[in-house]
């Protein structure tokens, strides 16, 4: 966490959490949801507006991941000074990039060494790391069915329906679980 957000949280110890305005896509895109996109509908139901703005300035988006991070019941949130602005998953707390080597790295650019690979009943590949529980980006599927194919990693079949439950992620954050 930035040296600048501890200041403010001690500062101002008590502002109210923020729900509903930042979004995390499946690509590892970060979206600003303002009025609007929240009428639309939730984050991850792909209707119309409903994602908001995507996020294009590569500083605050370095703000963002630098001060990512998770609460006791598995809702993450972005640190913003003294606020907590919760964040709307469309897939999972981290989206993973693999290299050719099959190193990860997280979208928010943290390395991570891999624990368990995860395929569920459509398909999609899932990593638990020593960071936490990601969605594999759907430009590294191939890395990651070569991976499987070499026995590097042997993916264990879960439903999808199953998985925040089991990883102890929340995908859309509400008051009264854990935020002020």
């Amino acid at each position: 966490m930035d040296e600048i957000v501890r200041a403010a949280l001690a500062k101002w110890p008590n502002v109210p959490d923020c729900y509903g305005w930042l979004g995390l896509d499946a690509r590892g895109n970060w979206y600003l949801r303002d009025d609007q996109a929240q009428a639309a509908g939730a984050f991850s139901s792909g209707l119309p507006g409903s994602k908001g703005s995507l996020l294009l300035h590569g500083n605050l988006i370095d703000f963002i991941q630098r001060n990512y991070a998770s609460d006791a019941l598995g809702q993450w949130f972005f640190q913003n000074g003294p606020q907590r602005v919760y964040v709307e998953l469309q897939a999972t707390p981290f989206i993973w990039r693999i290299h050719a080597n099959y190193s990860l790295a997280a979208h928010t650019t943290e390395t991570a060494r891999l624990q368990r690979c995860v395929l569920d009943e459509l398909g999609r590949v899932y990593l638990e790391t020593d960071l936490g529980f990601g969605l594999v980006h759907t430009q590294d599927v191939v890395l990651a069915a070569q991976a499987i194919e070499e026995g590097l990693w042997v993916p264990q079949e879960m439903s999808s329906q199953t998985l925040p439950q089991r990883f102890g992620y929340a995908p859309s954050p509400h008051r009264g679980e854990g935020g002020k």
